[in-house]
């Protein structure tokens, strides 16, 4: 595992992140996650320099198409911040956390009779 993911998936296995079980390379369909939590649909992802040609970007996006299809958020962090920056990544995390625990807020659509709210 290289450096920044270790450091992440150390940072993982810590409270409160724990309770949110983020296993690590986690397939979805034919893809593998770095890092996945069922329970809050959401996968966390390691960027490094290997996420920076053409081709890589191309299939990073499909592959994010297909994650975010199967129901999944998806927080992609670069090797820098991982390592120099542990608790601002933390603080993005816990925030998605708790957006993604927010219940959808229900539309009201009118009455088709007229005169509802």
């Amino acid at each position: 595992m290289p450096p920044a993911e270790a450091r992440l998936w150390n940072l993982l296995r810590m409270e409160p992140l724990r309770a949110h079980h983020f296993p690590r390379q986690v397939p979805l369909g034919p893809y593998y996650a770095g890092f996945a939590s069922h329970s809050a649909k959401l996968v966390v992802e390691v960027d490094g320099w290997t996420h920076s040609t053409d081709a890589e970007l191309a299939h990073d996006r499909r592959r994010d198409a297909f994650i975010r299809n199967e129901g999944y958020g998806i927080l992609r962090v670069i090797n820098v911040d991982v390592m120099e920056n542990l608790d601002g990544v933390m603080l993005v995390l816990m925030a998605r956390l708790e957006d993604s625990a927010q219940p959808a807020t229900p539309t009201l659509d009118p009455s088709p009779q007229g005169g509802g709210r």
